[in-house]
């Protein structure tokens, strides 16, 4: 009994520091976002896996005007939070309501191809109930 004390108490101090934490790989590298975990718990523009694979958004205008439109629509959402934006990067963080869960968006801004690539990821879990590809889906249909 005392063993499976032990056990949950590890099993919640692990899974409050994961969410809390930010993970290190975030950032765009040589024009690419990071790959998703193997775990089904996130989605990008960026994958070959059709099950995780979202379609880019166009530029509306400028990199500048795109980018101020999906922080405006960003924005609008009580529970995000900008955490950090460069020229063309932006790094979001969404965090659910009741349980705290909090969820890794990024948004990068390829000039280049006039498109917006977006990464977004539960911090926790192995699944997550496709949140994220809803979440880019009403994002998306608002940038529009």
């Amino acid at each position: 009994m005392k063993t499976g004390w032990i056990g949950l108490g590890a099993i919640t101090v692990y899974t409050y520091s994961k969410n809390n934490s930010i993970p290190n790989n975030l950032g765009v590298h040589e024009g690419r976002l990071a790959k998703l975990p193997y775990a089904r718990k996130g989605v990008s523009t960026q994958t070959n896996n059709f099950e995780k694979q979202i379609e880019p958004m166009k530029f509306k205008g400028s990199l500048e005007k795109s980018k101020e439109r999906i922080k405006k629509i960003i924005n609008r959402y009580s529970n995000s939070k900008i955490i950090k934006e460069e020229k063309n990067y932006l790094h979001v963080v969404f965090e659910s309501s009741k349980m705290k869960f909090k969820d890794d968006v990024e948004f990068y801004f390829n000039e280049e191809k006039k498109i917006i690539d977006c990464r977004s990821v539960a911090r926790v879990g192995y699944y997550d109930f496709k949140v994220n590809r809803k979440r880019y889906a009403k994002i998306r249909e608002e940038y529009r």
